[in-house]
């Protein structure tokens, strides 16, 4: 697939240029909008407003090969828009969010035993900690992806990666293993 002549054909109106560079990538981003939104319905929202303003801004995008990271950048920012909104609402009396249980039941991304002990690792995160990690490890996106999706320079977040890491680490008892092979070192 030639990213940039999709592009191409997507900035001069071909709609369906434009569907074939989302489908090429769609389980990538419903994989990121989950990450943020940690629902499914709320995920899919916010790639159905990514979809609008890539139609919207597509001829502003200067490099082709650059789609997916501006794509990328574009859900980022609409999942912490929309996360902001979700926080200014207040649930009446008698109303209440859906359990973490039973979301899990239904997405096919959140099910494994390894996944959920992961997401407890990062819950011991700072929220930009978490990202970056997420971000990194989880989406396995360029430390410069990284930096322009969230605004923060690259250095930053290589420190906040560092530090999470070692945050980690020390939950995890990480540091008594010297090496990749698991041997014990010192004691």
């Amino acid at each position: 697939m030639n990213i940039s002549r999709l592009v191409k054909q997507a900035q001069k109106g071909n709609k369906e240029a434009l569907l074939q560079l989302i489908i090429a990538d769609q389980d990538a981003y419903y994989r990121l909008a989950y990450s943020y939104m940690r629902n499914e319905h709320d995920a899919m929202d916010a790639m159905e407003d990514m979809i609008v303003t890539l139609y919207e801004k597509l001829d502003q995008l200067q490099k082709g090969e650059a789609f997916y990271s501006w794509s990328k950048t574009i859900l980022v920012n609409r999942c912490k828009t929309m996360l902001l909104k979700k926080e200014r609402f207040v649930p009446l009396d008698g109303e209440q969010e859906v359990s973490l249980d039973a979301l899990m039941d239904d997405n096919p991304y959140r099910n494994s035993v390894s996944e959920m002990d992961m997401q407890e690792l990062l819950s011991h995160l700072n929220a930009r900690q978490r990202e970056a990690i997420e971000l990194r490890y989880v989406h396995d996106l360029p430390y410069q992806t990284i930096a322009d999706m969230t605004g923060a320079p690259i250095g930053t977040i290589k420190s906040r990666i560092s530090q999470g890491i070692r945050r980690l680490k020390a939950k995890i008892g990480g540091d008594r293993y010297d090496n990749d092979r698991g041997e014990t070192t010192g004691a």
